[in-house]
């Protein structure tokens, strides 16, 4: 790990786990307890552990920016990797992002093969929060920034169809595959009924989802609940926290440790992104639990082509709402949405290509 962003300053690994062990240049580690030894790594997890979410947002604002993409990695860093790296002698290097790219200059690393995992396209995501009005952090971000950084490994991994295409016209020398988020099923189970004026949202406290909430309350949330005043609204993770007082039929369930009840319980989710790239991992989490989505075309971004996707998308908020209120009146199949991710996001289809690289 490069940079610690624990829960908290310490966190216990769960016993018998995937990650019995970790190592990075900033934590220490003491049996099955995991310490960030950075102060600005351990005060940023006690802030977020403890402040309202509004609050540790205000913190951020206050240094400068809206939204951080990322934080490209340190010389001091890139040497403490490279070193164990070069120790091991892997077949291999999985890079995350291309914010760590730079690591790959390391002279000790010169002749390894590496794969960088993108995630994003992020000169499209820093464009389109810079139009939106927004601070962000890099404060600048091209094309051409980001095809140097991703031309230093020796193949690139998209997470979805459309940024492989772009990728591959940003780095032509550059193999490039697709491979999404997996996603396995998860059915709702028998004696669990779903509540049929229940929507829910599951989401962080990053930007995208905060602006499209806040346009959802705004600009869609009146209207429904005129049209439907038993309507209510679920909000699972750091977003409802970070978005302060809640209207009228929101609630906030914060983290939650599974989200099966959530997603079982709600007869529809919602999805009002208005920015952002990359896939949409909300969306197989709705669709895996036999839930359908009102999306905005941009959340639908990124998602599988299919004849049938448990998709509804609208983008203004009159068709936004009026759509709503019609899902839950058609009550759409959930077999559909089930089918749907056994079709495209099966495990082993999706991590096929990247198999078959590594083996190559």
């Amino acid at each position: 790990m490069t940079r610690p962003r624990l829960p908290l300053p310490v966190m216990r690994l769960a016993k018998g786990g995937p990650f019995a062990s970790v190592s990075g240049p900033r934590l220490v580690q003491t049996g099955r307890f995991l310490t960030a030894a950075e102060p600005r790594a351990a005060g940023a997890a006690l802030a977020r552990a403890v402040l309202p979410g509004r609050l540790w947002r205000g913190g951020r604002q206050a240094r400068g920016n809206d939204v951080v993409l990322g934080a490209f990695i340190s010389d001091d860093e890139a040497a403490w990797i490279g070193a164990r790296i070069a120790a091991a002698s892997p077949d291999f290097i999985l890079i995350d992002t291309m914010f760590r790219t730079r690591l790959l200059d390391r002279p000790e690393l010169h002749g390894m093969r590496a794969v960088v995992v993108t995630h994003d396209l992020f000169h499209r995501r820093h464009a389109a929060l810079k139009m939106a009005g927004y601070r962000v952090e890099p404060a600048t971000l091209t094309r051409q920034d980001e095809a140097a950084l991703l031309d230093r490994a020796g193949a690139i991994v998209a997470i979805q169809p459309e940024e492989a295409e772009f990728l591959r016209d940003m780095c032509p020398d550059r193999p490039v595959i697709t491979v999404p988020m997996p996603a396995a099923t998860q059915p709702r189970p028998q004696g669990v009924r779903r509540d049929p004026d229940r929507l829910v949202f599951v989401g962080s406290d990053t930007l995208p989802n905060l602006d499209g909430l806040r346009w959802f309350f705004d600009a869609i949330w009146p209207g429904l609940r005129a049209a439907r005043p038993q309507i209510a609204l679920d909000l699972a993770g750091d977003c409802g926290i970070a978005i302060g007082r809640m209207p009228p039929g929101v609630r906030r369930l914060g983290r939650v440790a599974d989200l099966a009840p959530a997603l079982h319980g709600a007869a529809l989710a919602i999805a009002p992104l208005r920015t952002g790239s990359g896939l949409k991992v909300k969306l197989l989490d709705y669709a895996r639990h036999g839930l359908w989505t009102v999306a905005t075309n941009e959340a639908r971004t990124g998602l599988a082509s299919d004849s049938r996707p448990p998709i509804f998308v609208a983008d203004q908020p009159a068709t936004f709402g009026a759509t709503i209120l019609a899902a839950l009146a058609q009550q759409p199949v959930e077999d559909d949405a089930l089918a749907f991710i056994s079709r495209h996001y099966a495990a082993a289809q999706v991590f096929a290509p990247l198999t078959d690289l590594l083996e190559a």
